[in-house]
């Protein structure tokens, strides 16, 4: 079995900064993309940041020049690094990862999320 877990999340104010974590742990063999959705309230969930185990990064339009996403390998763990932060970035922030246990079984695991509200 394979567990993410988040940290980081909190109460920010419009233009501040935050960072994000996320720590796999369990049965894992490897991991493949490591990345990082959000869900507004009311709206579906969106793609923010993605990375490769290579370090390959993708983002999102609407984040791009503000979020840095980041990933130790060593210790399973993603990051988000999100400046200038604007009330429409509220969300809940989560995690995901594909994953490849010592069992050799693929699957998406996905992180149980954390609440970031930006006030104006």
């Amino acid at each position: 079995q394979v567990q993410l877990v988040e940290s980081g999340g909190g109460l920010v104010q419009a233009g501040g900064s935050l960072r994000l974590s996320c720590a796999a742990s369990g049965s894992i063999f490897s991991i493949n993309f490591m990345g990082w959705y959000r869900q507004a309230p009311e709206k579906q969930r969106e793609l923010v940041a993605v990375i490769t185990s290579g370090g390959n990064a993708n983002y999102a339009d609407s984040v791009k020049g503000r979020f840095t996403i980041s990933r130790d390998n060593a210790k399973n763990t993603v990051y988000l690094q999100m400046n200038s932060l604007k009330p429409e970035d509220t969300a809940k922030y989560y995690c995901t990862a594909e994953v490849t246990t010592k069992q050799h079984y693929a699957m998406n695991v996905w992180g149980k999320g954390s609440l970031v509200p930006v006030s104006s």
